[in-house]
């Protein structure tokens, strides 16, 4: 299993604040950067645009294998990039991710000053259980919400554990912590247009954030909300 987080130890909490990883927390798309630690980045490049074909003609046939266009990209391109790799692999590639991302400093402060405050944080996102731990050491979240990869005899199968935590799927499971761990006096929401809407409008205060774009765009920092 993916290394655990260092969560901060339980006590009272005035509020809680969700924040998004890609494109919110950091700079791009970790998972076709994950994808590029492990093939390299050039072979992820062209089996994202290979998903991408695939997931049309599947779609247009009522076929994708996903809940939607963009989940059916990522069964897909998770399915022909990961299955067969060793855990431990996996979580090399973590460590060589985390050296490359680019954190969005604005909005790490943010989630500082909520720790700060006292109040709970839980990170919500579309990106694998099996890498954002890695990511996320040092911060002190209370709790990770991420789409989970299937295990198997210590090898990656390609195969989704959860749902896509992305659009209504995220908004669900954070509604559903809400539930579980809460009542919390306020809640706070922090991502970006359109695939985080849901989960900003079931929350007090709902910060769309915008990341300026590269002048010169990199494909590994390309936003591909899958």
């Amino acid at each position: 299993m993916p290394p655990p987080l260092a969560i901060r130890a339980a006590g009272a909490a005035t509020g809680v604040a969700f924040f998004d990883f890609d494109g919110t927390l950091i700079h791009g798309d970790s998972l076709l950067m994950f994808v590029g630690e492990v093939i390299g980045r050039h072979r992820a490049r062209l089996a994202f645009a290979d998903a991408l074909r695939s997931g049309m003609h599947r779609h247009v046939r009522g076929r994708g294998p996903g809940v939607d266009f963009p989940g059916s990209v990522k069964t897909i391109l998770l399915k022909r990039t990961l299955r067969g790799l060793p855990l431990a692999d996996a979580q090399a590639a973590a460590e060589r991710l985390a050296r490359r991302i680019r954190w969005h400093e604005p909005l790490l402060e943010t989630l500082r000053t909520h720790l700060r405050e006292g109040r709970r944080v839980v990170v919500a996102t579309g990106a694998l259980d099996v890498y954002m731990p890695t990511l996320l050491r040092g911060l002190e979240v209370d709790d990770l919400l991420a789409t989970g990869m299937e295990v198997v005899d210590g090898h990656l199968t390609g195969r989704l554990s959860t749902g896509n935590c992305v659009r209504l799927d995220k908004a669900q499971r954070v509604k559903a912590w809400i539930e579980q761990h809460g009542p919390f006096a306020e809640t706070w929401g922090y991502g970006n247009r359109p695939s985080d809407l849901p989960m900003l409008s079931i929350l007090d205060r709902g910060v769309v954030v915008t990341i300026k774009k590269f002048q010169k765009r990199r494909p590994d920092h390309l936003q591909i909300s899958v």
